[in-house]
């Protein structure tokens, strides 16, 4: 079912939220402020269309001054018009030539993009009364490659490729529906915060464990690496052998240290190392990955799809954790997602918006690209803000049935957000 609705206009909402107790700590962020830059796109009916970009503090209110500025290319639109040919006004907004100089697509601007496009997704949801996740697998292939901008991909991935690698999963499409019923898996990533002591990360191994998980992560990426080390093997000892151990060192290594450090990890098996060295450097992940053996992930600080298409290229990637709330959005996770599927690597995003849009993508990714379902990060700590929190059971996403992108957050969110500006 379509609904006509017309974006009558858009603005910025800067919502903030301060972890306690160690949570969301990590080798960078050691008094973490969660914040969202959050773009609302107001109807001429009830629905309202909420999209999300994450920073981590004040510098939210400059990406909202930027989500301020670029709303004004799609204010005046009708949700299915502007949604028909979304590659097009996302072109528009992503070389929009009096912020390009400021970009282009990486930083401020790039994040305000995310929040504008992925407003757009979850409005485009609601219109339908449908998920975001049922709405793109609902959507023909020339649908879908309609809302994506092959702008510097027609090298790699032509428009005309990128159809036929959708409709080339379409046979095994309704094998894949399992999913649905089954759940997404996910991974807990709150178990080991970089300031939680040695007792706190035992004991939350145990409870990940009782709930059901069966992939924990550690931060590491400490001044001594001797700590990370013994972190490392104090995880592996308290999970056992069979759980899967992502290691997180959020960038804090050069290449002679990730080399050092990482063959002394691979004595725990760990499943991934996580942003190993500094996000920009694709020589220096190629080269670690070539002296060791630990998958390398990556993806959470690579901010576009042209750096992302360098990355699949060179090789050292093992999985992408491209994140719709850092690249340009919905419509830019979804092209980086048909180039890794192209070169047949795993899509396991991090979860700046808490799992919230991403527990749709994956589904998407799973069902409709045949992306394996291997994990999904799952980070509690906001999800009491939401109004239709990401629900984890056993360790697996359930699959969300409320329409829209599950970004709208509880009315008390938005009251104290009023009272705070």
């Amino acid at each position: 079912m379509k609904q006509s609705i017309l974006i009558q206009s858009g603005s910025s909402r800067d919502i903030q939220f301060t972890l306690e107790n160690g949570a969301g700590s990590d080798a960078v962020h050691t008094t973490p402020v969660y914040a969202y830059a959050v773009c609302a796109l107001q109807t001429d009916s009830r629905l309202e269309g909420i999209g999300l970009a994450l920073t981590l503090g004040a510098g939210n209110k400059l990406v909202c001054d930027a989500i301020d500025y670029l709303v004004r290319h799609v204010e005046g639109r009708e949700i299915n018009e502007l949604m028909a040919d979304f590659g097009s006004t996302y072109k528009k907004m992503a070389d929009d030539p009096n912020l390009r100089w400021l970009g282009p697509h990486k930083g401020v601007v790039h994040l305000a993009l995310a929040s504008v496009v992925n407003a757009c997704f979850d409005l485009w949801a609601k219109s339908r009364c449908q998920p975001l996740w049922q709405l793109l697998i609902d959507l023909s292939p020339e649908e879908l490659i309609a809302t994506l901008d092959f702008s510097y991909y027609e090298d790699i991935l032509p428009r005309e490729e990128a159809l036929s690698l959708i409709k080339s999963q379409a046979a095994g499409k309704e094998s894949r529906l399992g999913i649905l019923k089954d759940g997404y898996p996910g991974y807990d990533t709150s178990i080991g915060w970089f300031n939680y002591t040695d007792e706190q990360v035992i004991t939350n191994i145990k409870k990940s464990i009782d709930l059901g998980f069966t992939a924990l992560k550690l931060k590491v990426g400490s001044a001594n690496a001797d700590r990370d080390i013994r972190r490392a093997e104090l995880v592996r000892n308290a999970a056992g052998p069979q759980a899967r151990i992502m290691l997180d060192a959020n960038q804090q290594w050069n290449l002679p240290k990730a080399i050092a450090i990482c063959k002394k990890l691979m004595a725990i098996d760990p499943f991934f190392v996580e942003e190993p060295t500094h996000p920009d450097d694709i020589l220096a992940h190629l080269h670690l990955s070539k002296e060791m053996s630990i998958p390398i992930a990556l993806g959470e600080h690579v901010p576009n799809k042209i750096m992302f298409k360098n990355f699949i290229q060179s090789g050292c990637m093992s999985y992408n954790q491209v994140d719709a709330v850092r690249v340009g959005g919905v419509s830019e996770f979804l092209l980086i997602s048909l180039l890794s599927r192209k070169f047949n690597i795993p899509v396991l995003p991090h979860v700046g918006d808490m799992g919230q849009i991403h527990q749709h993508l994956v589904l998407y990714n799973h069902i409709s690209l045949g992306h394996p379902a291997i994990l999904l990060e799952h980070i509690p700590h906001l999800k009491e803000y939401f109004k239709f929190p990401a629900r984890v059971l056993g360790g697996r996403y359930k699959t969300p049935q409320d329409p829209g992108a599950s970004t709208d957050f509880k009315e008390f969110v938005l009251e104290k957000m009023a009272l705070y500006h």
